[in-house]
């Protein structure tokens, strides 16, 4: 079965405010989310089960390494008023307005360019701050989620999300953000038995989060541009 994945990327000026203060030693927030979102999309890639990768941004500067990647990109649409979802052909329905902010307008432009050039492919979308995410670990999460309508994989936290997943023909409604394990759960994402430590589910958005990142291993953009940090890498 194939996959088209959506990953959002925020520009460098919005991304990554949560890590906070890091050491002088450290790049600049804005280097570090874009390595972190080359190390998600280079994982995507490479694995035999993905058909497309769409990276949702409007940021030129992160969209030229993604292409050269292999990703295809996407403009990233400006937050409008609250409105039905729009479903494919045949889709199954869920019933509720998609959430306005720019992050999930963003998923939703991507899972609605997907349906509409790949309808016969199933869904996921990933954040992009996977930075130790591995092949094996997507190829073990699609594998989990065809046999599932809708799945989610949660962050290591299991309060938040990583993944979410939808076969093909089957409509989504992304609702990423504080509590979105719930919220997903709510709209029938199954979530799937991935053990605490799968790098699909290691999402960086604090430094205790990059740290355990980077002590398991990160993929080489990450680990390029850390390679001289107090932290250390081993590279993924």
């Amino acid at each position: 079965m194939s996959w088209v994945c959506v990953v959002p990327v925020k520009g460098s000026a919005a991304a990554k405010t949560r890590l906070g203060e890091l050491p002088a030693s450290f790049p600049a927030r804005g280097a570090l989310a874009e390595a972190f979102a080359l190390d998600t999309v280079a994982a995507l890639v490479a694995s035999p089960s993905v058909q497309r990768v769409l990276v949702v941004t409007a940021d030129p500067a992160v969209a030229a390494p993604l292409t050269a990647l292999g990703a295809q990109i996407v403009p990233e649409p400006s937050p409008g008023p609250p409105a039905e979802e729009s479903n494919p052909a045949d889709a199954q329905s869920v019933s509720t307005a998609a959430p306005r902010d720019p992050l999930n307008v963003a998923i939703g432009e991507g899972i609605r360019v997907a349906h509409e050039r790949w309808p016969l492919s199933n869904i996921a979308v990933l954040t992009g701050d996977l930075p130790a995410l591995i092949v094996a670990d997507v190829e073990t999460t699609l594998a989990a989620a065809s046999g599932h309508d809708r799945a989610m994989v949660a962050d290591e936290e299991g309060t938040g999300t990583t993944t979410l997943l939808a076969r093909a023909g089957i409509a989504m409604v992304p609702r990423f953000g504080p509590g979105s394990r719930a919220a997903h759960e709510a709209a029938g994402h199954h979530v799937l038995d991935l053990p605490p430590a799968a790098s699909i589910r290691r999402d960086v958005d604090t430094p205790e989060n990059l740290a355990e990142a980077l002590h398991r291993g990160v993929g080489p953009h990450t680990n390029a541009l850390l390679v001289h940090s107090r932290w250390g890498t081993t590279g993924a």
